[in-house]
């Protein structure tokens, strides 16, 4: 029974996934915000008239949560919490018939290009002098930049471009604009991401120009940080490592989901790549860069991967010493090219592979980052966190990486600035620091 008076104008916002669908949430809210709506974002919803769950489809256990969150709030319209439950997102665009069918409860659905339709069906305008603006759901010293959408890459295993459509660039013009926008709200990081961020411009300019759109960025006034994410290492522009090399406010960072490194499997996982290559491009990052910080994705359980296979992987961990590493469990999805595939790695096994690179990661992580007690870090301070102020360096993006605490019993920090910091002491996957 509905103990309240539900507002009308209030609209709920749940994000599920990875941060491109967290910015897709943003510019919703911000449309909504501007259409009058008050707007809130993953709270506990007590008087909000209408959900919008933003969902994943990416892998079995992203589509499971997603599901999981439309049960809770289909639940709470039977309960009269809600009026209105909207669902939007990758899980939408994907299974939309089937979710029809099975969810009689849900009052729409949209794809991951409906904005202007969703918009309609809640009685709001779509603002297109808004383009490139939103609602931050991040602290408002960093924030996710998408610089493209979709992706045109035929790997085997990967269901996103059935769901994000085909590489599209954002112009350099709008994103310099919207860049400018973010830091004059106080923004200090742009945490640059896309489903391929290495094509960037290929479809606009007829070849890649991500240095130009680097350079472009790090000459925004107030800027303190621009990070890489989601490099896809076939066909690398390396001239955008010359941009990070010299360019101070451009992070020695890199994320760079490389998912296998057996021949084999790479050639069955389509990336068109070889072991010999990626190792060459590897070399070629940090030769270019000295001292950069590599983040990569692996896949664990692939069809077809051997025992073998997995061994070799572990040993090229081993080898390469990656700053930060994590990997996924294989996920059969349909439609896929790896669909018609026997998934034959057993669940306990893929869980296991993946275990034992995890392991063996975070010995390497623990050596990488004894190696920095003593020495002096840029700091940006992120959040206080009961009596300590947690931040990260330049090696480090939030969420999926390192983290560094300081005592606020003992020292004042302000969120959202830069701070010089001398690393006392390192774990697996944290550093504790003062001030130098």
């Amino acid at each position: 029974m509905r103990t309240k008076t539900l507002k009308k104008n209030k609209v709920h916002v749940v994000t599920l996934g990875c941060s491109k669908n967290l910015y897709d949430s943003e510019v919703l809210m911000g449309q909504l915000k501007a259409n009058a709506f008050e707007v809130e974002h993953e709270t506990d919803p007590d008087d909000a008239a209408v959900v919008v769950i933003n969902t994943c489809g990416f892998v079995e256990d992203a589509k499971k949560e997603s599901i999981d969150m439309i049960l809770r709030f289909a639940e709470a319209k039977r309960e009269g919490r809600v009026e209105k439950v909207v669902v939007t997102g990758c899980l939408s665009e994907r299974y939309k018939d089937d979710l029809v069918k099975e969810f009689p409860e849900v009052d729409s659905f949209f794809g991951t290009r409906d904005l202007p339709t969703l918009l309609k069906s809640l009685g709001a305008d779509y603002k297109h002098e808004l383009v490139g603006e939103r609602l931050l759901t991040t602290p408002r010293h960093f924030a996710y930049f998408k610089i493209s959408e979709g992706c045109d890459r035929p790997c085997s295993f990967c269901a996103i471009p059935l769901m994000r459509g085909k590489h599209v660039s954002v112009p350099i013009g709008e994103l310099v604009a919207e860049a400018k926008r973010l830091a004059a709200a106080g923004t200090r990081e742009l945490l640059l991401i896309a489903q391929d961020s290495t094509y960037y411009g290929l479809d606009l300019y007829g070849k890649r120009r991500l240095a130009d759109l680097l350079e472009a960025l790090s000459d925004v006034e107030g800027i303190g940080w621009i990070r890489l994410h989601y490099a896809f290492p076939t066909g690398f522009p390396l001239d955008a490592l010359d941009v990070m090399r010299e360019r101070p406010n451009v992070c020695k960072y890199l994320d760079m989901p490389l998912q296998h490194v057996s021949d084999r499997m790479l050639a069955s996982m389509r990336r068109g790549t070889t072991k010999a290559k990626t190792e060459e491009l590897v070399a070629e990052i940090r030769a270019r860069v000295p001292g950069i910080a590599l983040r990569t994705t692996l896949i664990a359980g692939y069809p077809g991967e051997t025992r073998k296979d997995h061994e070799e992987m572990l040993a090229w961990v081993e080898k390469s010493r990656f700053d930060r590493l994590g990997i996924f469990e294989y996920s059969h999805e349909e439609n896929t090219r790896a669909f018609a595939l026997k998934d034959d790695v057993p669940a306990k096994e893929k869980k296991r592979r993946a275990q034992a690179v995890m392991a063996l990661q975070q010995g390497i992580s623990r050596e990488i980052n004894e190696r920095k007690v003593g020495k002096n870090f840029k700091v940006l301070i992120d959040r206080k966190e009961g009596s300590q102020f947690v931040g990260r360096t330049e090696q480090d993006s939030p969420e999926v990486d390192n983290e560094v605490f300081v005592d606020a019993k003992k020292h004042y920090l302000r969120v959202g600035d830069f701070a010089d910091l001398r690393v006392t002491a390192a774990s697996e996957y944290d550093l504790t620091a003062e001030p130098a």
